[in-house]
């Protein structure tokens, strides 16, 4: 008996959406093995944070793909259960089929800039920032 997972993923233009924070269509795909059972389209028309959260656990996903994702937004996420893997880009068909077959390793479409990390060091502390050019 297979196990059904289902994966959001903040979807634009055929692409995962650069910033999770705004991001407005959120395809949502159900896999067992590694096939695709179910797909829908949604919208996600909600702009406050906890309202993103609480309609993309209307929709129960097991993951989020997603691109940038800010650390208040992240963390509501993790607390609501749904696995995270963050600094993704890419086309969003070869991501859901890197992802069906495993292939989605720590450097698998991740994006620029990122660093080479998926996970921030020392989440769910703030870190200062720097204002450039002082």
């Amino acid at each position: 008996m297979s196990v059904v997972v289902r994966v959001a993923m903040p979807v634009w233009a055929g692409r995962i959406s650069p910033v999770f924070d705004v991001a407005r269509h959120v395809l949502v795909v159900d896999f067992e093995g590694t096939g695709q059972v179910g797909r829908q389209e949604r919208l996600l028309e909600e702009t406050d944070l906890a309202g993103r959260v609480r309609r993309l656990t209307e929709w129960k996903p097991d993951v989020l793909i997603c691109g940038a994702i800010s650390q208040p937004l992240e963390a509501m996420v993790t607390a609501a259960g749904i696995q995270l893997i963050p600094q993704t880009c890419g086309e969003a068909e070869d991501v859901l089929a890197a992802f069906a077959s495993g292939q989605m390793g720590p450097e698998a479409f991740l994006m620029p800039g990122s660093g080479g990390r998926r996970h921030r060091v020392g989440a769910g502390r703030q870190r200062p920032r720097r204002r450039m050019g002082l």
